[in-house]
Formats: C-alpha cells, structure tokens, sequence
C-alpha cells in the first residue's frame, strides 16, 4: 500500500495531480483507520498505463475510454494523424530556425515568403540588419541570408568587366523612345546602373533626365560618362530606392525603367509611378515575360524559383490598363540583344570555373546561361510604351 506523497513521488506526479485523477474515477483509494488515503499497486500501475496513454497524445477523457472498455481504432487513427501533422509543423519551425541561424538553406523560404508578402518581407529584411540595396538583391539573387556577402562577393566577380547586367540593347532602348509621341522634357530614370539606357535617352532627345539607383557607384560611373559625352548639363543624380522616389506628383512627362520594375513587383511600380507623370505623360518599361502558352517544365521550374510573378504578355497589358495606362506600343526585344548578353556571360563563367569551382554564385550564373539559352524562344524581354489616361 502506497501513502499518497509514496505515490505520487513513484510516478512523478504532485499531490494534486493524484487527487486530480482520483477526483476522475482513474484510480480508487481506500482509508485507513486513521483516515488517511492508501493506494494499492494496482493504482500505481493504472497510472503508469495513463502517463503512456497522454504521452501517445490522447486527452484524459479518452484515456478514461481507453481504461474502460475496447480500444477505439478510430480514434487512435485520428489521434495519430493529429499527431503527424503537429510534427510536421515543428519540422518545418526547426528547419527555419536553423537555416536563420546559418545551419540551413533559407532559399525555399525566402521565395516563399516573398511571393506571400513581399512588402513584409523586405522590411523584415531591413529590420535583420541589411541595408535597402542588400535587402534587394537578397530578394532575387542569393535568397540566403548567412551566405549573401559571400554570394555577392562573387557575384561581382563574375560581372566586374560587363557594363550590362542583363540583356538589353541602344537599338531597343532607341525605337522605344521613338514610340513615344511626344517629345519629352523631363524624363526620370528608374533603376538607370552605369547609363547605358541613359546616353541613348540624352543622345536622342533635348530633355533633362533624373537618373535613380541605389548603386552610388554607379551613378559616379554615369556622372563621368556624361562628362565625356558632354551631356553633364541635363543630368541630376539621385541615390534612392525606387519603392520611395523623392519627387512630387506630376514632375515628369517620362519615366523610364528597363528591366528594373520586377525587382519591386511590376504591378506596384505600375500603380506608384503613375502619380509622377503629367497628365498625358509615357512610362516605358520592360520586364520579363512568358512568350509561350505551354513552357518546358525547366523553364517553369527555373522561374519560380528566381521571377515566380512573370507573366504572360496579355496578362501585362491588363494589368498595365487595370493601374491606369493606355498601352500604345509593344515589342519583343531583339534576339541579338539576347544573345549578346549571355555568350559573353557564358564565356566568363568558363574562364572562372577553376579557381571557383565551388561558389554558388558562379554554379547559379551557369544554370542561369544554360536555361536562357537552350529554352531563349520560350520566354525573353518585352518593351511597353504605355500612356497615362
């Protein structure tokens, strides 16, 4: 016989606990003379049998069915179910837990969460220590936060001698400024990197042109290109993020953005820029699209990893008539274009392939080349020329 403080050390349960499951019929105590509670073995044992039960994950209440008549399957079917799904979460939360402390990969997550809430995600971002201009390319380049200065350090390495950082050409850049029919004035650059797009707009219009990126180096680098091209005069730098441009509403009557848009979303460039033109006023832009209705599954696979909101060119053009734009002219880049951005990138990525044989960058890069070159006809650049309306 057990005094209930003998029992309840014997389980490893409080005194309350005991009265608890006495309270619940689960065991049954006889008194002594003196009045105190005594327990027999099999009480001790009956409690052995419970703790079991609610380790398997069933309530007190179905221990008591369990105790009392024939196992339920059903319910430990369900129980059991239950049960794989709780650990499948807490998986998953140690996985993203560890990847945050450098012991995992958080490139799943990141797209992800940037598909879910990419506004959220950014901050969140920012909030980690990392800088707008990191935040950004954390966003659509390394997608792994406790790799990313390694990943940008060779990132860089692998573009130090391109002037361009994706394909893009002054033919293209000249017919779509052609397009727009009326002269402009005062054009704003978003996202202009070293100028390329940027001397083509000077060369062939008299406008002033606000150039934007948050590369400071690069506009350095535009700063003295313009000296030499003598254009200095109707050029204005500004180091800002395109998510929050420092310009009053209605300052422009052009805004240009080549291939720039989707690092912010396209749909919400679309709806903040609009407010900085002129009534009347043109955006050109260019983004990445599907050309094909049925894309191999490598090309599908390869973008929703690294542009999961590019979309077909109709679904832009409604999108673009939805923010509030008239689309007066489309066109597909040139294939020369194309190509004259990833030979030269294939090319390096060769030349690099010995001595860094195992960065992720460079092994990325190369994927990247291979895709864009054995399935080019399935999906490429689209330049817009819309209208404000």
């Amino acid at each position: 016989m057990y005094k209930i403080s003998e029992l309840a050390a014997a389980v490893g349960l409080s005194r309350t606990a005991i009265l608890y499951y006495e309270k619940q019929k689960l065991i049954s105590a006889s008194r002594l003379e003196n009045g105190y509670r005594a327990y027999s073995d099999k009480d001790l044992q009956r409690l052995r049998l419970i703790q079991q039960l609610l380790a398997g994950g069933l309530t007190m209440k179905e221990c008591k069915v369990c105790l009392e008549a024939k196992v339920d399957r059903q319910l430990l079917q369900n129980r059991l179910k239950a049960l794989d799904e709780e650990i499948e979460q807490k998986q998953q939360s140690r996985y993203l837990l560890a990847a945050m402390l450098g012991e995992g990969d958080l490139k799943a997550w990141h797209t992800s969460l940037d598909k879910l809430a990419p506004d959220a995600h950014l901050d969140w971002l920012t909030k980690q220590g990392f800088s707008e201009k990191e935040a950004l390319r954390l966003k659509w380049l390394s997608k792994d936060m406790n790799e990313h200065d390694v990943y940008m350090a060779d990132f860089m390495t692998v573009f130090e001698p391109f002037e361009r950082w994706g394909p893009g050409s002054e033919s293209d850049t000249q017919k779509a400024l052609s397009l727009v029919a009326k002269a402009p004035d005062n054009i704003l650059e978003i996202g202009c990197g070293k100028g390329l797009a940027t001397k083509v707009l000077a060369a062939h219009s008299k406008a002033n042109i606000t150039a934007v990126d948050n590369e400071q180096s690069a506009l350095d680098r535009l700063v003295q290109r313009f000296e030499q091209l003598g254009f200095s005069n109707r050029l204005k730098t500004v180091c800002a993020s395109m998510t929050e441009l420092p310009f009053t509403d209605e300052s422009f009557d052009l805004i240009w953005a080549e291939g720039s848009a989707y690092i912010m979303g396209v749909e919400k460039a679309l709806a903040q820029w609009l407010p900085l033109l002129h009534q009347q006023g043109y955006l050109v832009i260019s983004d990445l699209v599907w050309k094909t209705d049925n894309p191999s599954q490598k090309s599908v696979e390869f973008w929703s990893q690294n542009y999961p909101d590019m979309q077909p060119i109709a679904t832009r053009i409604e999108q673009m008539k939805h923010a509030g734009y008239r689309v007066v002219e489309h066109f597909s880049q040139s294939k020369q274009a194309w190509l004259d951005y990833y030979g030269p990138l294939g090319e390096r990525a060769k030349e690099l392939e010995s001595e860094m044989a195992a960065s992720a960058a460079l092994n990325d890069i190369k994927h990247e080349v291979n895709i864009c070159s054995q399935f080019a006809a399935e999906f490429g650049y689209h330049l817009f020329v819309l209208q404000k309306i």
